[in-house]
């Protein structure tokens, strides 16, 4: 007697077929966060200066330049952030798209609704780096700073920074997100996770450390914390409605 091992849409493939559609729909990701930077590329100057001047102190100058395409450099860079939160829903589905034939309608319903949960998630990211993350980590630079120093921030690396850790925190604020599907379509275990927690905060400092580009070790380590308290937060709100025990 033959057993059911999984959806009957689930039809096993060459390798190569895989990889082809594989690459066709992060194409399709990848075009979608290029219009949308391209899109809004004029528009990058207004978003330079209402971020400069809402996160830094007013008695701080202009932003200086040190090379002649700076200022076009952090337009693009501007505009490649809105691309990559926009089109972290299209990362979503497209994995959705990837994956359909394998999984259960119960897990392409948890699929499909962690689409605009990714936006929303995104946003939320957002909100709390602009007014918390930025703020913090900027008064922290020119506390160590100001009385040695005239400040003068250079446009280019100062607004990478701002940019990249927005950005960062867009894709931080998945986690919720990453762990509900996870144990919702059989991956994992709130209790494999918990009885795990250190290796997993190890893991989060690490990354945080990799990807951010302050070197005094302020913003990594801000952004750890965050990643450790969605993470925890999380399973405590498993814990709570009694969910993810496998």
């Amino acid at each position: 007697m033959e057993r059911k091992t999984g959806p009957s849409e689930d039809e096993e493939q060459p390798l190569t077929e895989h990889i082809e559609e594989m690459v066709k729909r992060v194409a399709v990701v990848l075009f979608f966060a290029g219009l949308v930077s391209l899109l809004a590329f004029p528009f990058g100057e207004e978003f330079i200066n209402f971020l400069w001047y809402s996160i830094l102190p007013s008695d701080i100058s202009k932003p200086h330049v040190y090379h002649p395409l700076e200022l076009i450099i952090s337009q693009l860079k501007a505009a490649s952030l809105l691309g990559v939160v926009l089109a972290l829903p299209i990362f979503v589905y497209q994995t959705y798209a990837f994956m359909r034939p394998g999984l259960y309608p119960h897990e392409r319903r948890y699929y499909l609704a962690a689409v605009p949960t990714s936006l929303v998630l995104a946003f939320v990211g957002l909100l709390f780096g602009y007014f918390l993350i930025l703020p913090a980590v900027m008064t922290y630079f020119m506390q160590y700073s100001r009385d040695v120093v005239d400040i003068a921030f250079a446009l280019g690396d100062t607004f990478t920074l701002m940019l990249v850790l927005l950005g960062f925190l867009a894709v931080v604020f998945q986690i919720p997100l990453f762990i509900m599907l996870a144990i919702m379509m059989g991956l994992t275990t709130r209790t494999w996770l918990e009885d795990r927690r250190l290796i997993m905060w190890g893991v989060f400092l690490g990354i945080a450390f990799l990807f951010s580009p302050d070197p005094t070790g302020m913003a990594p380590f801000l952004i750890a914390l965050t990643m450790v308290g969605l993470f925890e937060g999380t399973l405590l709100l498993l814990r709570w409605t009694g969910r993810g025990d496998g």
